[in-house]
């Protein structure tokens, strides 16, 4: 620990640095991390630095309370979207995320060019597809008495949902998974850089072919759309798709595992939610505020302070929803589930940078729930199974032994 803090920049306070932070990339545990780690985090400082949590085993400052982090959202002075995934860079190319890399003003020009891909219209539209898809996957397994939820549902309903609206090829499930599973979760830098270049690689050739060939697709669309008079050039075009990709490939995969874990550990509310299925959208409000999984970042671009710590141009800043959802000062009983609490969360990011998709992840999950009722009776955890979680950048199960 004394070789760490020599290491430490002059304005971190010793007493916050952190080099045993739970949430590490690449670490697993067999435990609960929302019911062990997150009310022990809790306990500690509001702020802290860790040394080794942002991806690359770099430092970073972790506030968990909910009013910093809805501050740290709206604070665009201070404090930049710009790059704080790490993929372009690893490659050695400078792209950004469209649109959850690009600061304003910029960014409102592509969040009304965006806006439109996601309107109720257009989801109801879907709503039929996405409910047959839902439905194949559930037809193979549900005579069986038994699924591991993971890869038989969660990491393949919404990938296909993904798949249909990016125009990309369902036969090719298994490699998008692969490559995601590098630029997700592992913690060898190598791989994420591999991955990240597969992927690169792999929408240059889509979109070259949508540009000679559009269809009825994302990538069309943003191959078809101009912002501010133009067409969007190649860095936006990869930003955009990859944006997509890591999106429809891993978030909601990881929120409906979550909702369908404390459904099977928790019996009552399963059996409310089978009889009250009208409940069913509102308690997937109150899932995504318990479970939430994902943690981004922002980088300091003017020295600020933010709960008496001074924070300088260039640290990273974590954006952890799933401290701030569970945040002692905000919530009621931060730590238990009420299906009837409605809550106003944070898991879909907040203010401009709200995410794009979330209208599509509630439908997704809503049918997923919904269809999991029609087609199977009660169902729970396998007896003894053990269920080892990733941690960090996205809290997510690796597996899930289902029982009926």
């Amino acid at each position: 620990m004394n070789a760490i803090l020599k290491q430490i920049p002059a304005h971190v306070p010793q007493h916050l640095v952190r080099d045993d932070f739970p949430f590490i990339m690449g670490a697993t545990t067999a435990e609960n991390p929302f019911t062990t780690m997150v009310p022990a985090i809790h306990q500690g400082p509001e702020i802290v630095y860790s040394t080794n949590f942002y991806p690359g085993h770099q430092p970073a400052w972790i506030p968990r309370r909910l009013e910093d982090l809805q501050a740290l959202y709206q604070d665009t002075e201070h404090f930049s979207s710009e790059g704080f995934s790490p993929f372009a860079r690893l490659i050695g190319e400078n792209w950004n995320l469209v649109p959850a890399e690009i600061d304003p003003p910029a960014h409102a020009a592509y969040r009304t060019l965006l806006n439109p891909l996601f309107t109720p219209r257009r989801l109801q539209a879907l709503d039929d597809k996405v409910r047959q898809s839902a439905r194949e996957f559930i037809d193979k397994f549900k005579a069986r008495g038994e699924c591991e939820f993971m890869s038989e549902f969660a990491l393949r309903f919404p990938i296909v949902v993904f798949l249909d609206l990016m125009g990309l090829p369902r036969e090719r499930m298994e490699q998008f998974l692969e490559w995601e599973n590098m630029l997700l979760h592992s913690a060898d830098i190598e791989h994420v850089v591999r991955g990240t270049r597969y992927v690169v690689d792999y929408l240059r050739e889509v979109i070259d072919e949508r540009r000679k060939h559009p269809v009825d697709d994302l990538i069309s669309f943003g191959v078809r759309e101009t912002i501010d008079g133009r067409p969007l050039n190649d860095n936006e075009l990869i930003g955009f798709c990859f944006n997509l990709f890591i999106g429809g490939l891993d978030t909601v995969s990881t929120n409906i595992s979550w909702q369908v874990r404390h459904l099977a550990e928790t019996p009552s509310d399963q059996q409310r939610l089978r009889e009250q299925r009208e409940l069913i959208p509102n308690a997937l409000e109150e899932f995504y505020r318990r479970y939430a999984a994902v943690t981004t970042f922002r980088t300091c671009i003017k020295t600020t302070t933010v709960r008496g710590v001074t924070i300088m141009p260039g640290d990273k800043i974590a954006m952890p929803t799933t401290l701030a959802n569970t945040d002692p000062a905000a919530w009621d009983r931060p730590f238990d589930v009420d299906i009837d609490r409605v809550p106003r969360h944070i898991t879909f990011a907040y203010g401009i940078h709200r995410c794009l998709g979330a209208p599509l992840a509630r439908r997704e999950s809503v049918i997923a729930l919904e269809e999991l009722f029609a087609a199977l009776p009660p169902f729970r955890i396998k007896e003894g199974a053990e269920i080892i979680i990733e941690l960090v950048p996205i809290l997510q199960p690796r597996n899930l032994p289902l029982v009926w």
